[in-house]
């Protein structure tokens, strides 16, 4: 190889794994480097030499420190010339480039002094200060025999960029049999990469970021420091210290400075250590010490109860003193110490630092820490705690916990064989400012046992001011039986941060499995973490009476309430059983520190209770104080809440919880001149303790009583009183019984105005299950009363298998949990801010505002192995120009915990109108190798647009699975595009009549009937707690685009445990354009209760104050044909289709005749209080075929109604039997006065424009148009401007008439602006008309026809000048639908899919829906044929009246038969009038145990 040029070529262009160095340089001949800027693919393979040379390359991993890149490059294919295409060299690219930590090269020259014995065996370490930072602790280590007498040893490292060094710290662990060092000097390159951009001129045009990176040139720039030591670091010789700190050799600012460290061990039995103790000093500005062993103590043992241990720390002078890091290492026969305290003397500036600790560094004791981090407090505190009687307990520890960060790090071990671990585990935080250091993992608050398979462990560590946390460091000694460890996650939860994060890591660290590694370095998954509103540490203090048996081993927990209700959590005090025992005992004095959330300036009250349980459980509570730290942390605030009472079951009124209010607040503030000011003064006004008189009232029937423990939490504007046990009624003792009332009295302090209730039983004893019929409060204190109706059953077995209620009280008008269902998260904190004003749901006014539009997002998960996932999966919808929703989180079902293989997940979310979709993406935030995911299909709905797009996928989702990516964006353009229909967001409000049983749990149905035609029938879910007594519930549904609004049918199942409901009303307002729709019944839906026991209603829509429908009676007369075996005994039912809608199904009961249905007989039915459906289109007339005889030949039907004087004539004159005719029971009608209506050749034409409101939208020219129909083209209509009467004017809307020859349906329009005096001349290049909309009405069938056009038109003299805009919308006339209502047979064919066990013995039905309506659910049947069989082609004949364009198709079955379930390939209908065939793929399950277990699926035609 001749030349650079050559070498660096050949590198480029062929590479194997094996020659790849981790930093990605590459020696050259003649001494250059090749650094590539980026890698963009590697080429990988092997020589195919040896007996097994075949390989199955999952991923390769390259690191690039000097970059701070990370490359992924999944493979997942064999390199072998036996398997796949044979290959054994593959390109790959990288999946994704993580950022990781840029570091940079260091050299480091080290002679070892020319002096006898100056040599070592020791491990030697160094660490590197700069302005900007420090590094790691580096090893020097490189060979077996370094640091020889007069050798020079030189190491080559990477480690952070400092910048300019100003000092370095080296030493030993004096190990080995020679481990003393005579240490001559140190020389220090800095080898720094600096980037360049080029020389060359910068060019309009943009570059990609591939060119751009091109054109930057990174130069090496190096930094040479030498040091000079010459000094031994050995046990025993100098100053016998095995660590030195060194500057640079000319830095004449820099001095060694002397640290005097006192350590003061506590006077607590057992407080003195045998363990080793590691002290770290930090400095504001110049670094720290490092780790120092406090060895040369002035006392022979050291750290002993109550002594002062005086030790001499030299380092760099570190300036100010801003903490301490103090640890041991629990070695020893007694190594848990009690630190009272540490004092630092700077004797170069003579300065005395206090760093108080007052805790326990043990694994039994405390938090279980053995490494603390302190700050320094003003001498004014230490001298104040100093000088206290003994009877109060150390105060300084909440000036430390404000000044540290407290993370709570949980481990979870992986749940595989051997994954546990007997090592000493140790972790090391680092973050934007500093590290932790070492801290062993030894005392999990979780189990005895750490680190077993499948266990998560929790740890306490302390740290003060390292910043932003950024990584870990998580590792073992690898000592133990057992070593090997599978690390699963760590999650560090840091509250005064208000920050939760999750460190993923799925890798083993063992010597014997994956690469060897016992420690690892692991970055926060982004998408894992969590934020939240910081907490802030309280002092409290707790006094147990001076009086026999005060003492309890109870669990004793606290809350905390600030103003307007804002609580704290309940948060217990002791951490375990022992310190149960440990504390409040009789006449103790017991302090904790505990974070807490941030109940505001004001403690307006505390609640404070135990658990009960234990032998001594009953406790007399003298009084509680609660200190916390000033907004300025100069001073703090203690409030003392006194008690003075037992809390005990067999003492006083045996209430083991109580609620106290402050009665002095004591202040202590900091001044200037460094003295403590103190002021001691009384509550004003606190709070008072009420009494509350509560009565419960269980219901009147059959198993309404409980034997169960209850419980209750009321809450109100100033808070709750906290779950109390509803214990000893006072009317009866034999509580909660059927039909009775008991009542209780509860104290609590003031609750303000009572809004809800929470009610419970805890389902212990033998007949647990509850009625509860309501709930009444009366507050003794203010004689205010409070019902809360229930009326519900609480329990396992009945209803919706609940036992807790929230109840709110009955005039409440607030909003309630229910209010916008499962589509808005509720905050879990009872917030109780302006609870008496109405609200209104955010998500009502985000949807009214149009920023928010719901989406629902079907997932089918694959069923290949390990397909499926626990991780959180997520969608981001994009439209144009980067406007995309947020993160929507798909978050599974309670109950559910992975997306299992084969599952489909169905999910309803919120997001941000994006306007049209062009890109999807989807991932997950699994971050380990494991959490893989094959995502097998995405189905995409936006209700508010009509479309569905439907992606098969088929793709991993999986660091270790095909391309190696976690998410993935899809294109639109790659989707199936199904419209299905525009639908409208309506807000709901059903109110259920205030009356005694109204509510239900029935199954609740609404149809909305409109002037451009109606919805099926909807569900309105019950979710929980809607549709009860007195209630009014509102949420938003998605309603077809049908308005104006006419009528609503509901309906009733009937069923559930609470059959009956009184419904008053139900309001839809459109949140499009707030109109509002009332439709009103205020009866029972009951077969027992209402007096027809109808179990549907129809109510009109009133608008305005406008009732939009008319009462009216429909006189039906059926004439029965004059030939042989004519009459039926079968069941007959029919419905009404009209101009507004449908009757419903009428069943044809109560004739004039008393034998119904006879040959050559006329039946008269009449139906009264019905709303009148307008002119009449059809009729659907079926009976159910049973009887002796029910065939029937039907001659025609008539119609009357009443309110329109009018009659109806439906001819039919055919079967409905199964032996005659085409054997269909059932028959579509059209009305015979429909023929009168024909259609002329000539028609006139009205056009409506809308000039846009906007500036320079008017013109004062004309406009002329052209109609474009599927009968042909219109002449030119010319819209004319004229000076008397201005037309086209800004926001103007303007109307015209025309004559013209029936075009038929228009499809498009040609739209031109012409100058008004015809002159060439005239038309100037710069005037244009801006239209917004016009909209063309055939006047004779009153047919609309929309266009959108929102358009500049030129004005142009020549007629060739013109815009085309297409039809947006049509709104088709009621009489333009009848005339087209003509019986048609509709080919149906069904395709069964060729999986096994693909066919079905279930009965099948189809609904076919069209433009003009639909046909009506249809059994499809033959006799003697076995139907839908695997693989199978069937064919039926369906007779219907035209339902115009077919727009979906529902398929179903009953799923009865042996085997029901049915995979469905295709649904094909032709029209046999038109012979147009429509195609609608399924491709799906109809199987209650597969995928999503639908039986009844939604096609929708594929063209």
């Amino acid at each position: 190889m001749n030349t650079v040029e050559e070498h660096c070529a050949r590198v480029r262009r062929l590479f194997y794994i094996k020659q790849i160095p981790l930093c990605w340089v590459f020696p050259c001949p003649q001494g250059f480097c090749l650094l590539f800027p980026k890698i963009n693919r590697i080429l990988i393979g092997h020589d195919n030499v040896g007996l097994r040379s075949g390989w199955f390359l999952a991923s390769v991993q390259i690191t690039v420190p000097v970059q701070g890149r990370q490359y992924m490059f999944p493979c997942n294919r064999w390199l072998d010339k036996d398997e796949a295409d044979g290959r054994v060299e593959v390109e790959v690219y990288p999946s994704e480039i993580l950022p990781i930590e840029k570091l940079i090269n260091y050299e480091v020259s080290v002679v070892t002094g020319d002096v006898r014995a100056a040599g070592t065996n020791a491990k030697v370490f160094m660490q590197i200060y700069g302005e900007t930072g420090k590094t790691e602790l580096i090893i020097l280590e490189n060979r077996s025999n370094n640091f020889e007498r007069g050798a020079t040893d030189i190491f080559k490292r990477e480690a952070a960029d400092v910048g300019k060094i100003y000092k370095i710290r080296i030493g030993h662990d004096g190990t080995g049999i020679g481990d003393g060092w005579f240490l001559e000097s140190i020389t220090l390159k800095r080898l720094a990469t600096k980037t360049k951009g080029s020389d060359k001129k910068k060019k309009k045009k943009k570059k990609s970021d591939e060119e751009e990176e091109e054109e930057t040139k990174e130069e090496e720039g190096m930094d040479v420091y030498t040091f000079v030591a010459h000094r031994w670091l050995a046990k025993d010789e100098g100053d016998k210290e095995l660590v030195v700190e060194l500057v640079p050799d000319g830095e004449s600012d820099l001095e060694e400075n002397t640290y005097e460290v006192h350590v003061l061990t506590g006077a607590v039995w057992g407080a003195g250590t045998d363990a080793n103790v590691f002290l770290s000093i930090y400095g504001m500005e110049r670094g720290d010490t490092g780790e120092r062993q406090l060895k040369r103590s002035n006392n022979l043992n050291k750290f002993e109860k109550g002594q002062v241990d005086v030790f001499t720390i030299k380092a760099i002078d570190l300036g100010e003193l801003k903490k301490l890091r103090i640890r041991h290492d629990n070695s020893g026969a007694s190594p848990s110490w009690f630190l009272e305290r540490v004092e630092i003397t700077d004797l170069k500036e003579s300065t005395t630092y206090y760093f108080p600790c007052q805790r326990w560094l043990a694994v039994e004791e405390d938090d279980g820490q053995i490494a603390r981090e302190l700050v320094p407090v003003d001498e004014a505190f230490v001298k104040k705690d100093s000088e206290n009687d003994g009877q109060s307990p150390a105060t300084l520890g909440l000036e430390q916990k404000a000044k540290s960060t407290t993370y709570t790090v949980k481990v979870k071990t992986g749940d595989k064989k051997n994954a546990g671990t007997d090592a000493n585990v140790f972790i090391i935080l680092y973050g934007s400012k500093d590290d932790t250091g070492i801290v062993s993992l030894k005392a999990s608050k979780i189990n005895k046992n750490k680190f077993e398979r499948g266990k998560v462990d929790e740890f306490t560590v302390e740290s003060v001011d390292i910043g932003d946390l950024k990584k870990i460091k998580i590792g073992h000694d690898n000592k133990g039986n057992s070593t090997g460890w599978f690390l699963e996650w760590v999650e560090i939860d840091a509250p005064s941060v208000g920050q939760c994060l999750k460190f993923p890591c799925g890798r083993w660290l063992d010597k014997s499995e994956d690469d060897g590694a016992v420690e690892r370095i692991i970055f926060p998954a982004e998408l894992q973490t969590i934020e939240y509103i910081p907490f802030v540490p309280y002092e409290i203090t707790v006094y147990t009476s001076d009086i026999f048996g005060a003492g309890t081993d109870a669990d004793v927990f606290i809350v905390l309430y600030g103003s307007d209700g804002i609580c704290t959590q309940q948060k217990s005090l002791c951490l375990n059983k022992r310190e149960q025992r440990m504390y409040f005992e009789r006449n103790s004095v017991n302090q904790f520190i505990v974070e807490l959330e941030d109940v505001g300036d004001i403690i307006e009250k505390i609640r404070i209770g135990h658990k009960g349980g234990g032998l001594n459980s009953g406790w007399h509570l003298d009084r509680v104080r609660i200190r916390r730290l000033l907004p300025n942390g100069k001073g703090s605030e203690t409030v003392t809440f006194p008690c003075e009472r037992w809390l005990a079951k067999s003492e006083d009124d045996g209430e083991t919880v109580r609620e106290l209010v402050p009665s002095d607040i004591f202040t202590e503030k900091l001044m200037k001149d460094g003295t403590l000011k103190q002021i001691e003064e009384e509550v004003e006004d606190p709070l008072e303790v009420h009494t509350y008189k509560i009565s419960v009232f269980t219901g009147d029937i059959y198993g309404a009583g409980t034997d169960a423990n209850v419980f209750l939490n009321i809450y109100g504007d100033l808070g709750d009183m906290g779950e109390r046990k509803l214990s000893k009624s006072e009317t009866n003792f034999n509580k909660f019984e059927r039909g009775q009332e008991d009542t209780f009295t509860i104290q609590a302090v003031d609750l303000g105005i009572l809004y809800k209730i929470k009610i419970r039983h805890d389902n212990s004893m033998f007949s647990p299950d509850w009625f509860l019929e309501k709930v009444e409060i009366l507050d003794e204190t203010t004689e205010e009363s409070f019902v809360f109706l229930c009326e519900r059953w609480l329990s396992k077995k009945k209803e919706d298998k609940k036992i807790e209620r929230t109840l709110y009280e009955q005039s409440y008008d607030g909003e309630r949990n229910s209010l916008d269902g499962s589509s808005l998260s509720v905050s879990s904190q009872d917030s109780n801010a302006n609870l008496k004003e109405p609200k209104k749901s955010s998500l009502v006014k985000a949807a009214e505002e149009g920023s928010l539009i719901p989406y629902h997002i079907t997932v089918t998960t694959g069923t290949e192995y390990d397909s499926s996932t626990d991780s959180r999966v997520f969608i981001i919808i994009m439209g144009p120009q980067k406007v995309q929703t947020e993160r929507l989180w798909l978050d599974l079902p309670e109950g559910k915990d992975e997306f299992a293989d084969g599952s489909v997940e169905k999910f309803s979310v919120w997001g941000l109108d994006v306007g049209e979709i062009k890109k999807v993406e989807v991932g997950h935030d699994g971050a380990t190798p494991e959490s893989c995911w094959l995502m097998e299909e995405l189905t995409i709905v936006v209700p508010t647009k009509g479309v569905m797009y439907n992606f098969v996928c088929k793709c991993w989702l999986a660091r270790d699975k095909g391309d190696g990516l976690t998410s993935r964006i899809l294109n639109i353009l790659d989707a199936e595009c199904v419209n299905v229909g525009i639908k409208i967001l309506y807000e709901v409000t059903v109110v259920t009549g205030d009356i005694e049983s109204g509510g239900t749990d029935a199954n609740i149905f609404m149809t909305v009937f409109g002037s451009n035609g109606n919805t099926e029938e909807m569900l309105l879910e019950k979710n929980g707690d809607r549709f009860e007594r007195g209630q009014e519930d509102s949420f938003i549904m998605e309603i077809a685009d049908i308005a104006p609004l006419r009528k609503m049918r509901i309906r009733t199942d009937g069923k559930g445990t609470r059959p009956h409901w009184f419904m008053e009303r139900i309001t839809l307002k459109n949140l499009t354009n707030q109109e509002v729709a009332t439709f009103t019944y205020g009866d029972w839906l009951s077969k027992l209760k209402n007096a027809t026991g109808s179990l549907v209603c129809e109510m009109p829509a009133v608008i305005n104050d406008e009732q939009m429908m008319e009462d009216t009676t429909y006189t039906l007369q059926v004439k029965t044909s004059d030939i042989g075996g004519a009459g039926t005994d079968a069941n007959v039912s029919l419905i009404l289709f009209g101009e507004y809608g449908d009757s419903g199904t009428l069943p044809l009961k109560e004739s004039n005749k008393s034998n119904k249905f006879e040959r050559n007989q006329m039946d008269e039915f009449s139906f009264s209080e019905m709303l009148s459906l307008g002119d009449l289109c059809k009729v659907r007339i079926w009976h159910d075929n049973k009887g002796i005889a029910p065939g029937w030949h039907l001659e025609y039907i008539d119609v009357m109604d009443s309110a329109m004087d009018k009659t109806f004539r439906f001819q039919c004159d055919r079967w409905l039997a199964k032996g005659e005719d085409d054997g269909q029971l059932i028959r579509e009608l059209a009305c015979a006065n429909n023929d009168i209506l024909e259609l002329k050749e000539r028609t006139a034409y009205e056009i409506v424009t809308v000039t846009s409101d906007r500036e320079d939208a008017d013109t004062k020219e004309n406009i002329w148009i052209i109609l474009e129909g599927k009968m042909g083209r219109s002449k030119e209509f010319l819209m004319e401007n004229s000076s008397k009467k201005r037309r086209f004017e800004r926001g103007a809307t303007d109307t015209f008439q025309f004559s013209s020859k029936n075009v038929g349906d228009i499809a498009a329009i040609c739209v031109g602006h012409c100058p008004k005096d015809g002159k060439k001349s005239s038309a100037k290049a710069d005037v244009f008309w801006h239209v917004q909309e016009i909209t063309v009405t055939e006047m004779e069938l009153c047919n609309k026809y929309f266009f959108r056009c929102n358009a500049k038109i030129p004005l142009r003299y020549k007629r060739r000048d013109y815009k085309v805009f297409e039809c947006a919308k049509v709104a088709e006339s009621f009489a333009s639908k009848a005339r087209s209502l003509v019986p048609v047979k509709y080919e149906t064919i069904v395709v069964t899919g060729f999986e096994k066990g693909a066919g079905t013995d279930a009965n099948v039905f189809i609904t076919i829906y069209g433009l003009n309506g639909d046909s009506g659910r249809r059994a499809l049947k033959q006799k003697f044929r076995n139907l839908f069989e695997r693989g199978k082609t069937n064919r039926f004949y369906l007779e219907t009246l035209d339902m115009g364009e077919l727009k979906k198709v529902r398929i179903e079955h009953d799923n009865s038969g042996l085997a029901p379930g049915w995979l469905v390939e295709r649904v094909e209908i032709t029209n046999s009038a038109t012979g147009v065939t429509t195609i609608f793929p399924c491709g799906k399950w109809l199987d209650e145990n597969r995928g999503d277990g639908l039986i009844c699926r939604d096609l929708f035609p594929r063209y």
